[in-house]
């Protein structure tokens, strides 16, 4: 049998992102995730299109990371983690044309760049170090991305871990209290505010100057209200030139 032959047979015997399953069937752990999550996409979705011109990255919310492939009886998604949300760069966001339905390791390669847990519980979920099954050894010896970032809205803080020769330690805060992401030109850092009604310490992104990032509902409002000051602004010049022009008809008439 060739190399080519056998690499084949390989690639088919292991699963691909339409043979996984897309959920594990648990519910959402509180209604805070979703609109947290959608405020992470949509505040750092200008900031990555400019740093990947061409499209070339995927967001997972509350999607599974598939890491290791388990044979029945074993169900499938056990081989799975399902952070609440990353980001890895330089991959297509869709497969042959359609959404991802989970992330694959053994097909991209690529690693994340940034994984986050929101968490409901206690924190010990998060901050389990059992081999092979707790999340942080899981993220951190296995699925390894850049920065892991656990956020507790009950205590209104969060903890960001650096992958640095293959462990994870701790990121300081910067001057603003925020947690730098170099690689992408943002930070991370608490606000206490009011999103979709709700007010709670939210977690947002800002950028490297410690600009607040806008949500994409925020930048809608901010661009209506542009449009409406430029269209004042142009109805009172427009105004203005009215009655010159009446003045100017006066004048010429006396």
């Amino acid at each position: 049998m060739s190399v080519a032959e056998k690499l084949e047979i390989i690639a088919t015997d292991f699963p691909d992102p339409t043979q996984l399953p897309d959920s594990d069937g648990t519910f959402v752990k509180n209604f805070q995730e979703h609109p947290q999550s959608i405020l992470l996409t949509t505040s750092i979705r200008p900031i990555l299109d400019q740093i990947h011109p061409d499209g070339q990255y995927c967001i997972g919310q509350d999607s599974g990371i598939y890491w290791r492939v388990l044979r029945p009886p074993e169900p499938p998604e056990r081989g799975a983690s399902t952070p609440d949300w990353f980001y890895v760069p330089d991959v297509a966001p869709t497969i042959d044309g359609n959404l991802r339905r989970s992330y694959v390791m053994w097909q991209e390669l690529m690693l994340p760049l940034i994984v986050l847990e929101f968490v409901s519980g206690d924190g010990s979920e998060e901050r389990d170090r059992t081999p092979r099954q707790g999340k942080f050894w899981i993220y951190e010896r296995i699925i390894r991305p850049a920065f892991y970032g656990i956020y507790e809205v009950k205590k209104a803080q969060v903890e960001v871990y650096h992958l640095v020769e293959d462990r994870f330690e701790l990121v300081p805060q910067n001057k603003r209290g925020h947690y730098p992401i170099a690689q992408i030109r943002v930070e991370l850092g608490i606000l206490q505010g009011v999103d979709r009604g709700v007010e709670l310490p939210w977690l947002p992104w800002w950028d490297a100057s410690g600009n607040l990032l806008p949500a994409a509902e925020e930048r809608a409002e901010q661009a209506e209200l542009a449009a409406e000051r430029e269209r004042q602004r142009r109805t009172e010049a427009e105004l203005r030139i009215q009655a010159l022009e009446a003045r100017l008809r006066e004048l010429e008439g006396e």
